[in-house]
Parts: C-alpha cells; structure tokens; sequence
C-alpha cells in the first residue's frame, strides 16, 4: 500500500514537472499514465547529479526505498550499468555504460519522433525497455523493434516488458546495422548517440520518415537531431535541443591520457605564447558543439588543481598533436604551449571566433545532412555548411 501511494504521488509530481517544461505533449500523456517508469527501473541506481551528466550516490530500493522512490519520480538520468556490466557493487564504477533517461529528454525526444498510428519505429539501445514499452503502447507492441548490444541488459529489458505485457521485437546486436528484416521503419529513435549517423539508419527509413538522434562530434557538445530521409539515400534536418547520451558502442573513442603526447620533460617540444580568448569561454555546450564540427580529430581534457586553477589540454585523436591552456582566477591573458604537426589551439581560437561572430548561434540554428559519402553540418541553410579547419 505505501509502495503504490509512492508511485501515484511520484508519477503525479513528474507528470506535472514535464507538462510545465512543456517537454510532454498531450499526445503522450495516456503512454506516461499507463507505464510506469519504475517498472522498468531496477533496484539499484545512481541518480544523474547537478547539469545531468555525473551521478550521485546509488540508490538502493531494498536499502532505503524512501531514496529510490524519490530518485525514480525526478527529472534525472539514472545511471543502471557500469562499465558495460563489469563493475558490481554500490559505489560508482569508472565509465556509466547504460540508463533509464532523463523523463524530460524521453518525452522531447518521442515529441520529436511525431508518430503517427500503425508507423513502424526502430529503436537503438533498449536499455531498462521503458522507451520500447511507451511506443509499444502508443502503436502497439508489432510495431516496435528495439535493438540492446548488451546481452545482459537485454535480458532483463525482456522481462520488465514481459511483465508489463508489452511484446515488442527485441533484437540483440549492434544498433548501428539496425534490423534489415524489419524494414523499412517510418521512425527511427536513438537512446544513444552517435559521431556519424549510421548508413543503415538511412537507409533502413522510408522516404520521408524520420529519424531522431543525438548527435555530437569528438570535442564535445551535443544535441538531438530530427532528420528526414529522402529518396535517394540521404537524410536532412534540424538540431532540436541539447542532449548528453552514452555513446554508440562501436562509435566509443578511445582516448590517451596527455602523457602519450609529451616527447620529454615540460614543456617538451611545445612553443609558447599567450592568449587573451578564456578557456571559460569554451566550456558551454553550444560552444563546444560549434568548435567541434569545426575541428575534427580534436578532444579536450581538464587537469584541475587545489587553488582553483586548472589547464585546458587539447589533444588530436592522431597523436600527433597538443596544446595546453593554464587558466588562472583574475588573469586576462593566458599562457599557451602547442606541439604538433596541428596548432591545436589556433585551430580551437578560430573556431570559437566563427561562432562568436555570428552571435554564438544555439543549437537550433545548426541542421545535419547525411550522405552516402559522408555528413555535413550546417548554419542556417542546407547550403552553408560549418566550415572544417583541419
């Protein structure tokens, strides 16, 4: 009895959250109504903490049921694998590996789909099976295929849809080569995101169907993207709001520390110089987005220290290149080393500088066109693409 007096009011309060922030359309109020989310939320969690990618402290339903009952019905990311299964325990383990999302980010997202009934959607990352189970109410449980790289999630997905009586078709395999036999799809929806759209989502989606995923590039940022297939093999679209999702396994980078870049002691090989652009200025997620389509191969890493002070290190996915930036509190200019065929913070400067002139543009302003070839991000227009600097 104090159990389902918990879920009313918590679903209650949620509900009203996400009409207020607008990210529930009516259309998807009876699914919310009739799937609970924490039917499909297991017992131990690690609820998503302050901007919504790090994670707090777990909560164990068994342990302290107040806790987990108060983080299921929040408006947070809750964190149910780490280290794709590896580490155990209640601690947080190194690298978060799957989730049930962030209610907000679900309902956008699934708005964004624009569903209409009897379409066939094609979902990329099971995960704890609460998206799969609210398309499957809303179209029906033969109109949904759901495809889990991970066995083990995969498994347990099956049996909270199982025990919601939601049959959808769960495949296990690599979401990034879809489900050929069941296409084409008129959506497809990516719980996971991606550096590259995956061909086979194209080409897997019928003309003029859609496919809604997060989208970021190797620096950093990123954002939901809302493309529409076309006869010929290609996708456009829109940007339509900022997003933080674990990446597509097989699109995950591998990143070596700074010490993999440096030739001997410090400052090695690099060359000084001084700057009057802030390393704060590049923290925003938009502005991180912008310099990333700009500049590609390039990923930042953060060494803080006691007094408050840190440096900004830039490294190329090539290892061949690097720069550092040493922010202190109350400079107004600020020491820079480069080492590298890439001068990586003239690279990143020029870049920010591009998106400062035209009045840092949000993410609403950029769209994505995919190819056969490749992909193209742009400002405004199809025809102004976001230029590259490397």
């Amino acid at each position: 009895m104090i159990e389902q007096q918990e879920a009313e009011a918590g679903r209650a309060r949620l509900a009203s959250a996400l009409i207020a922030n607008g990210s529930i359309t009516s259309d998807w109020l009876s699914a919310y109504d009739a799937v609970p989310r924490h039917w499909f939320v297991p017992d131990l969690v690690w609820p998503g903490q302050g901007d919504g990618v790090r994670q707090g402290d777990s909560a164990n339903r068994h342990a302290d049921p107040a806790a987990w009952w108060h983080a299921v019905y929040s408006d947070v990311p809750l964190t149910t694998q780490w280290d794709d299964g590896d580490h155990t325990g209640e601690h947080r383990g190194t690298t978060p590996t799957s989730s049930n999302s962030m209610p907000t980010m679900v309902f956008s997202m699934l708005a964004a789909l624009d569903v209409e009934p009897g379409d066939r959607v094609l979902e990329i990352g099971t995960g704890t099976g609460w998206n799969a189970a609210l398309l499957s109410q809303r179209l029906g449980s033969g109109n949904v295929v759901t495809v889990e790289v991970d066995e083990d999630n995969a498994a347990e997905a099956q049996l909270r849809l199982k025990r919601a009586r939601y049959s959808p078709t769960l495949v296990v395999g690599d979401g990034a080569a879809g489900h050929p036999p069941r296409a084409p799809y008129d959506r497809v929806i990516a719980t996971c995101s991606v550096r590259r759209v995956p061909p086979a989502w194209v080409s897997q989606t019928r003309s003029g169907g859609l496919i809604v995923a997060p989208w970021g590039p190797e620096y950093g940022g990123e954002a939901v993207v809302r493309l529409t297939a076309g006869a010929d093999g290609t996708a456009s679209g829109r940007f339509v709001g900022s997003s933080a999702f674990m990446r597509l396994r097989r699109q995950r980078a591998i990143r070596p520390g700074s010490l993999a870049y440096l030739s001997g002691p410090w400052p090695a090989d690099g060359t000084s110089s001084s700057t009057s652009l802030s390393p704060e200025a590049l923290g925003s997620w938009p502005a991180m987005f912008a310099v990333g389509v700009q500049v590609p191969g390039v990923f930042p890493l953060v060494e803080r220290y006691a007094d408050g002070s840190y440096t900004l290190w830039l490294h190329d996915t090539a290892v061949t290149s690097w720069a550092t930036v040493d922010w202190e509190p109350g400079r107004t200019t600020y020491e820079v080393v480069q080492s590298g065929p890439r001068s990586l913070w003239d690279e990143v400067r020029s870049a920010w500088r591009w998106w400062d002139d035209r009045g840092r543009p949000g993410f609403e302003r950029f769209g994505l066109t995919v190819t056969p070839d490749g992909q193209t991000v742009w400002l405004d227009s199809p025809d102004a693409p976001v230029p590259a600097r490397a």
